[in-house]
């Protein structure tokens, strides 16, 4: 069946429940709409130890490596906790926005500040940012394959790319299962040589904070500390990820509001702690096998768990221990990186083809980008490529929980309650896209020292300045009459419960027939009758959308609960 057999005329009969893409992205884990509560009945912890799961990536043993290599302890672990706590205040937003309200990242940043299709850039972003950390990991683990294994480069490649697609077909259901039985081996084993280096050699805890790096100079400098910096908020877009996982969350009630809190701070914001120690661990490890194995080797990860596995475990042990934490961190981290990568490619590609293809394709195509990234050996210019980066994500991120920290909560110029429904929507809003185009041209532009080579470190920071500088001022510029199309959708039954969670009260969308839940729903205006987000999305006549009507200012926002 082809996408137009789902999208009849005003006076066309709707086709049967089985039939649309509607059905079959019921199987995908509703990747481009709200997650409805039917479909959400996993725990607090199950989906914070899924979402907690997915960080599992050996890259920031590589990140924290190479900038502490370059400029030393000092000035990495400074950046490292620079970066940390700037991803911990952004990151806080997103995340309660996503669990509160049931959607991925790309449908908040719709409605705070970027508007239906001016979100797309961000996604593109976002896509982007899956891949590149995918070909990261599955380098990583062709490094593994090659030492433990003997297999060549080129075919660890293929390996680490192929084996992640059985996993990822079948979305959270797989994914949360896998996350949580593989988590506790994990950990072991990466904790378990730093604790035994720690406790038999405290010269090693002397040795790593005295290094001194390439540099030569153990004082702390701005400098450094901000290019290092840049490096690490190349992973403020791990966020993105998180919610992937935390829009799964169940309504938070009386009864599970502490688990809820505690689940939503640990997979949110908290996963950086988490990336933090990584990144200091990688540099300990680094400075540890720096004298047997060199510059250049020592910021490889299977490299720095030989060795400290070498020190504490029979020779014949080493190799198969640390090729697998390689394998188990690549497949942890990878099947996360290739199910968003999905979810966002599926999204900008519906939206502006209004064909909704299934996620599948975008899995194989998100899977092509990073094969090739890895054959053209992209980790041997991490740290550029990672410094770039981090310049759009940041901008992205700080735009969007500026919006929701200062234009909802502070100036309430922006509606408290995340819309995400074409029709609703303004094409683009100027808030987010002209902060975010601003914000992220001027720092790749400092970043490239088209501003001199004296302000080069300092683009993450311009980055996060514009962004937040601008949000706020453009939105009040705009006075905030570019949220929302219309304020009404056409429906009595409110989408907020008597909790402030969404509803699960149930209607019938007229077009795929299949039942949706209240925040996923619109009126049509064809029809005495309701359409659903997607059959919204991907309506190419328009028959289906509400008209526009005069923007009304958004009330006070009320106090979260």
């Amino acid at each position: 069946m082809t996408q137009a057999d789902v999208e009849p005329a005003v006076a066309a009969e709707p086709p049967g429940p089985s039939d649309g893409p509607a059905a079959k992205e019921t199987l995908e884990d509703y990747t481009l709409r709200f997650a409805p509560r039917s479909y959400r009945r996993w725990t607090p912890m199950v989906v914070a130890t899924t979402a907690l799961g997915g960080i599992a990536y050996m890259a920031d043993f590589s990140i924290g490596a190479g900038i502490g290599l370059a400029h030393g302890t000092g000035n990495a672990l400074a950046a490292i906790l620079v970066a940390a706590v700037v991803i911990f205040v952004t990151g806080f937003p997103l995340a309660y926005y996503a669990a509160r309200y049931n959607i991925d990242l790309d449908l908040i940043t719709r409605g705070s500040g970027f508007g239906y299709y001016g979100s797309v850039l961000t996604s593109v972003i976002f896509a982007s940012f899956t891949f590149i950390f995918f070909a990261l990991e599955g380098s990583i683990m062709a490094q593994g394959l090659r030492l433990g294994l003997g297999l060549p480069l080129w075919l660890g490649y293929l390996v680490s790319t192929f084996l992640v697609i059985p996993l990822v077909v079948y979305g959270m259901k797989a994914l949360s299962t896998l996350q949580v039985w593989t988590t506790p081996l994990w950990l072991l084993l990466m904790v378990g040589p730093l604790a035994y280096l720690v406790a038999t050699d405290p010269g090693t805890v002397h040795r790593f904070l005295s290094y001194a790096g390439t540099d030569g100079d153990v004082g702390l400098g701005a400098a450094p500390v901000l290019l290092g910096a840049g490096v690490c908020l190349s992973l403020i877009a791990q966020i993105g990820e998180q919610i992937d996982y935390l829009r799964f969350m169940p309504p938070k009630t009386a009864a599970n509001r502490r688990s809820w809190w505690t689940a939503v701070v640990m997979a949110g914001p908290g996963w950086v702690v988490l990336g933090a120690l990584k990144q200091a661990i990688g540099l300990f490890l680094a400075v540890y096998v720096l004298a047997q194995a060199g510059p250049a080797a020592a910021t490889e990860p299977i490299r720095q768990f030989t060795g400290a596995f070498a020190a504490m475990l029979p020779s014949w042990l080493v190799v198969p221990l640390a090729v697998a934490l390689v394998v188990i961190s690549q497949i942890k981290i990878n099947v996360t990186n290739a199910y968003s990568g999905s979810l966002a490619w599926t999204n900008s590609f519906t939206r502006i083809t209004r064909r909704y293809p299934g996620r599948m394709v975008f899995v194989l195509a998100n899977l092509a980008c990073a094969l090739a990234l890895m054959e053209a050996d992209m980790f041997r210019f991490l740290n550029s490529v990672l410094g770039f980066y981090s310049n759009c994500a940041i901008a992205w991120v700080v735009t969007v929980a500026t919006d929701i920290l200062v234009n909802k909560y502070l100036l309430r110029l922006s509606p408290h309650a995340p819309e995400f429904r074409r029709g609703m929507l303004y094409a683009v809003n100027p808030v987010g896209v002209v902060s975010f185009t601003a914000a992220s041209g001027l720092s790749i532009a400092l970043y490239f020292g088209a501003l001199g080579d004296a302000l080069q470190p300092y683009s993450p920071v311009a980055a996060a300045l514009i962004a937040a500088v601008l949000t706020p001022l453009t939105a009040v510029v705009t006075r905030g009459k570019y949220y929302l199309r219309r304020t009404d959708d056409g429906i009595d039954a409110p989408r907020l419960d008597a909790d402030g969670n969404p509803s699960a009260e149930t209607a019938t969308c007229h077009v795929c027939r299949q039942d949706f839940e209240r925040p996923d729903l619109a009126a049509c205006p064809a029809h005495d009758a309701v359409v659903c987000s997607l059959c919204l999305s991907t309506d190419r006549t328009g028959a289906h959308l509400l008209p526009a009507a005069p923007p009304v200012r958004p009330g006070p926002a009320p106090r979260p609960r």
